[in-house]
């Protein structure tokens, strides 16, 4: 049995639209991706704020928590919890500088606005992780912004997060590029200096993308170990990434199934998943997949976890103490790869 809990978000069913081209899929209603997602053995949905709530922007407070209910009836219905809500900020003209981090006070006001709504969807999913995925929170022209005084307005308004709901964790998604060129935090270290500078840093702290890391030149694993070893690996996101190109979120081990094995290795090995933590797949289906085939990514990734953990289970770590006190590495790194490709 997996030691896993698998979450998904409603955008990793999408109509295959990107900016060079339209769409090659239908859209599918949010119910019947709930639905499906159930059958095909998540236990979780992850949601931006505007997906659970479409039109936010125009409703009241008081009506935005009655959506939020009607969502939680459909979660319910298929047996299927949330996870996380994210404040979708990067997608409305209010922030097309940044939010929180913005030169205008009054977008920075927006910004905490969608936030603190994103708490009161939370809440009424039954969830209490918010996601920062600070996607324009950078600069385009290096003297627009400040890295110093945004850094700090950054800490400010997950500092008034933290006030507004002393119940809910916050979990910052790093990436260091796209669509800014600056990213004011864009690596799991950052993260880690951001969670300390806040008012509760015990309530800070990070969600791993495996083609973050990879944009980053970094490895995957060793960013989720660096938060693991903190106790701040809050959620993963799992997918791959062909090099240093823009975000593919390709299904998990499609490009390095070495790499691969070493995030489910470490992830295993220390644990996550057994204080309620989900991993999280954000693959995207390639954009020739006929509708037909609309989840096969979803199912191709949630194969190759499951079957990555069980090598990881067979893993033999007396011949991995043997190897390292030879330091043999040549030997330890040739039994990795026989047991990936299934020679041992």
């Amino acid at each position: 049995m997996s030691q896993f809990k698998f979450s998904v978000g409603p955008w990793n069913v999408a109509s295959g639209a990107d900016v060079y081209g339209p769409a090659t899929r239908k859209e599918i209603p949010m119910e019947e991706k709930i639905k499906m997602f159930a059958k095909l053995g998540f236990d979780a949905v992850q949601f931006h704020d505007d997906d659970a709530v479409p039109a936010i922007n125009d409703l009241s407070e008081e009506e935005i928590k009655a959506e939020a209910r009607k969502l939680k009836k459909t979660l319910d219905k298929y047996g299927l919890k949330a996870e996380f809500v994210a404040p979708r900020l990067w997608m409305d003209p209010h922030c097309v500088d940044g939010g929180f981090t913005s030169n205008s006070a009054k977008d920075r006001e927006f910004a905490m606005w969608r936030a603190y709504r994103s708490i009161d969807i939370a809440k009424e999913l039954g969830c209490s992780l918010i996601v920062l995925w600070l996607a324009r929170e950078g600069t385009l022209c290096a003297e627009s912004k400040s890295a110093c005084v945004a850094t700090k307005r950054l800490v400010e308004a997950i500092d008034k997060m933290l006030d507004y709901d002393p119940t809910i964790r916050v979990a910052i998604e790093p990436k260091p590029n796209e669509p800014v060129d600056r990213s004011f935090c864009g690596t799991m270290g950052h993260v880690m200096g951001v969670s300390a500078a806040t008012k509760d840093p015990s309530r800070v702290g990070g969600l791993l993308e495996s083609a973050h890391a990879v944009l980053a030149g970094l490895d995957p694993a060793n960013e989720m170990g660096f938060a693991l070893a903190f106790d701040k690996l809050y959620s993963v996101h799992l997918n791959d990434q062909n090099g240093l190109k823009f975000d593919q979120d390709r299904s998990f081990g499609a490009e390095n199934l070495r790499q691969a094995f070493n995030q489910i290795k470490i992830l295993k090995e220390n644990g996550f998943g057994t204080h309620g933590e989900y991993i999280g797949l954000d693959v995207k289906a390639m954009r020739t997949t006929p509708d037909a085939a609309a989840y096969d990514h979803l199912t191709n990734s949630l194969n190759v976890v499951k079957a990555l953990e069980a090598k990881v289970d067979r893993y033999d770590y007396d011949f991995e103490r043997k190897c390292i006190a030879e330091r043999n590495y040549e030997a330890l790194e040739m039994y990795v790869l026989n047991l990936i490709m299934g020679l041992c």
